[in-house]
This record gives C-alpha cells, sequence and structure tokens, in this order.
C-alpha cells in the first residue's frame, strides 16, 4: 500500500523519535511504501528536495517560518503552505498512486492538496490526525474575534477540511465530543481517539546524578521538569506565578526547557532570580532531553486557563515512558488531567489560583513510594493506550475491510 503523510512538522529521517516519525516507522515496517512530506522553514536554509532516506521517500518543502516565530510571518506561512505543498507534491510525486492520504492539523489550510491528491486516488481513504482545533484556540487566545473576517475565513477552511477527511482521529474522548458537538455536520461515525502515540524502545543504563551534575541540577531533591514549547498556549504568565511562589522552598528543584514565542519572559524572571530552585535551559537535541527527563522525577504539563478547547500535549508521553507521574494545570475544558488522576499516574488542578499548582506539588512530593508507584502506573497507562500499534490499529482498520 502506498501512503502519503503531510505534516508540518520538520523530519529529517523517521529513525528520529517523535510521534509522527514513530508512526510512519510503523507503516513502513508493516511492508508499506511511505511518502512523508514536511515543511522545511526557511531558517532551516534548506531547499525543496525528495530523497530516500531510511526506507521512507521524505519531500522536504521549503517554507517560510510558521512556528516559533511572528504573528505576521506565522499567518502569511500558514496561508502559503497549501500551494508549496501541492506544487511539490505535482513535481516530485506526480505520478505515485496512494490508497492513503494522511493529514495533521495544524495547519488546517491543506484542504486543496488533499482534494487534488483524492481527485488524483478517487479510492484512497482520506485520514485526518487532529492535533489542533484551530481558529477556536486562537479566538480562546484573544487573538481575534468570532467576528472578524480571519475567523470566517479560517472557521470555512476548517469545515472543508473536515468534509473533504472520510475519517477523523482525535487526541482523546474530550477531542472527540467537542469536534461532534461544534461540527454536526460531520458523521459521528467516522470520527474517533487515534492517540499521540510512541514506539517503546530499550533504554540504555543511566545514572540519573552524574546527568544532574552535568547540568548543573540537585541531586537531594526531587526535580519537577517542564519541557517543550514556551508559547501563549501554555499560560506562560500562571507558570512564572507558579514558580514565583514556590522559589527557594528546599524540598523540590524546578527544571524548565525548552523555546518558543514567550522564552524571552520567562528568561528575563530567571535573570532576576537566579539563585534559587528553578533552572530555565533553551531546547535541546532530542537524545539529550530524553536523558533529561529520565533524570528527573514529575513531568509538568501547563495550559492557559483560557482554552475552550481540549489540547492534549504530546509532551505527556515522554513523561509515561519514563515512569514519572505527572501534574496537570490547565483549563477545564482538557481531559488530560482528569484520565492522569483517574487512571492513578497523575494530579491536576485549573491553571487559575497558583495554590491550587501549590498543593499537587506538595501533596506529590510529601509521598515519594506513593510518587513512584504513580509512575509505574503511568508506565503501564502508555503501554495500553499510547504506543503506535494502537494508532497504526486505528487508522488502518478504515483501509482494509
Amino acid at each position: 500500500m502506498n501512503v502519503i503523510f503531510l505534516t508540518l512538522s520538520h523530519v529529517l529521517s523517521v529513525s528520529e523519535r517523535g510521534i509522527y516519525a514513530d508512526l510512519m516507522r510503523k507503516f513502513r515496517d508493516n511492508g508499506h511504501k511511505v511518502y512523508m512530506v514536511t515543511s522545511s522553514e526557511r531558517r532551516f536554509g534548506i531547499e525543496t528536495s525528495l530523497k530516500d532516506t531510511d526506507g521512507v521517500q521524505l519531500l522536504n518543502v521549503k517554507t517560510l517560518n510558521i512556528q516559533k516565530t511572528n504573528v505576521v510571518e506565522k499567518g502569511i506561512g500558514t496561508l502559503l503552505i497549501e500551494s508549496q505543498y501541492k506544487q511539490a507534491i505535482k513535481k516530485y510525486l506526480k505520478d505515485v498512486k496512494f490508497d492513503l492520504i494522511l493529514y495533521t492539523t495544524p495547519p488546517i489550510t491543506l484542504t486543496n492538496v488533499v482534494k487534488y491528491l483524492t481527485k488524483k486516488n478517487p479510492d484512497a481513504v482520506t485520514y485526518l490526525l487532529l492535533k489542533d482545533i484551530f481558529p477556536q484556540n486562537a479566538v480562546d487566545l484573544g487573538m481575534f474575534g468570532t467576528d472578524s473576517l480571519f475567523y470566517k475565513y479560517f472557521r470555512r477552511t476548517e469545515k472543508e477540511l473536515y468534509a473533504v477527511s472520510d475519517y477523523v482521529g482525535c487526541m482523546s474522548p474530550a477531542n472527540v465530543e467537542y469536534l461532534k458537538r461544534h461540527n454536526p455536520d460531520i458523521s459521528p461515525d467516522t470520527v474517533e481517539v487515534a492517540p499521540n502515540s510512541l514506539e517503546l524502545v530499550d533504554m540504555k543504563p543511566l545514572d540519573k546524578n552524574v546527568l544532574r551534575k552535568k547540568y548543573g541540577l540537585p541531586t537531594d531533591r526531587p526535580i519537577l521538569i517542564y519541557g517543550g514549547n514556551l508559547g501563549k498556549p501554555q499560560g506562560i504568565d500562571y507558570l512564572l506565578r507558579c514558580l514565583d511562589a514556590n522559589k527557594g522552598r528546599p524540598d523540590c528543584h524546578f527544571l524548565i526547557i525548552g523555546n518558543g514565542t514567550e522564552y524571552p519572559k520567562i528568561e528575563a524572571w530567571y535573570e532576576a532570580n537566579k539563585g534559587g530552585n528553578v533552572t530555565l535551559m533553551q531546547r535541546l537535541p532530542k537524545e539529550d532531553y530524553d536523558d533529561l527527563v529520565r533524570s528527573c522525577d514529575v513531568g509538568l504539563i501547563f495550559l492557559d486557563h483560557r482554552f475552550t478547547i481540549p489540547n492534549y500535549p504530546s509532551r505527556l508521553l515522554s513523561y509515561l515512558e519514563n515512569k514519572m507521574p505527572v501534574i496537570a494545570a490547565t483549563d477545564v475544558n482538557t481531559d488530560i488531567g482528569s484520565i492522569a488522576e483517574e487512571n492513578g499516574y497523575g494530579l491536576c488542578c485549573e491553571s487559575r489560583e497558583v495554590n491550587d499548582f501549590t498543593a499537587c506539588v506538595n501533596d506529590m512530593i510529601a509521598h515519594p513510594d506513593k510518587m513512584r508507584e504513580m509512575g509505574e502506573r503511568g508506565f503501564e497507562f502508555l503501554k495500553e493506550n499510547y504506543v503506535t500499534d494502537v494508532t497504526y490499529g486505528r487508522i488502518m482498520a478504515h483501509v482494509i475491510k
């Protein structure tokens, strides 16, 4: 079977670890011919090209900067990506017949690319992996209102993308219910949970204390880590209020690592509060980051309390893989925290009151044995629900009948 996968993510090889590389490896390893169309933002300096990489045909398409950039370039780049992808596919893959057309959000502006592919491949199954519900997320964060031309254009585009999709795979049950409730034109039978997932690998032995010393981290107390994007969706003002309220306490240490549009704000706070129990680091290479996560004790998840859409950050996977319990400070609409509590691998609170977050921290670190037990439960939950076998099986059930 020939599979084409359209994604905004920058992927250089399916040998990398990541939710999309892991899933495409699963397709490849099951005997399918895989074609990945990925974005190479101009900051990477890579021209549009097609090459065979680790048994996968990788079509890198040069685009404007779309992630971790200013709003103007992000907006223009998002609008242009459809024509750029379509042009690249026409040039490099025009003679390939596809059986399965996979694509993700963001962005939502791939509708015409999918239509072009379905016209050439009328028997192909189209499957949307919904990772972002736009434009409502932008409305939630106050970027524009529902009466604006931006919203009306993107909402129409969003509906068109759903209409061209035979199936929609969502990250969690709350995502499924949200999509059905707000898009009654979608047949309920075509919407399902196809979660963020990874391929489990054998971990090499790691001396946590050696690694902690390498990065100047304490070895005598639990470390709570937040790793990933540092942008507006993460509710950085609340995160900083939480750090401010807990700085200086001797019973735990906070590690914030990543990059994004709000990084300078965090850096300014950090420079003004150096010497406490907080360490700030910029994004590390994936392998180094994975090792650093393994040396920590509790994973943190932050989401802006204004969200009405149920986000489900993929950083949860690395926490669970490393048998770490989680603390999720989020809006009330996502189910990432409630699922963690219901299955015994985490605690959650709304990202409004700092005292609620502090109470979660106090409860977590006061019971080391319980903390380790929660980590084990999270790992078991991951094995049952968030591995690539699950997501691959959900998709393939619609292709092979």
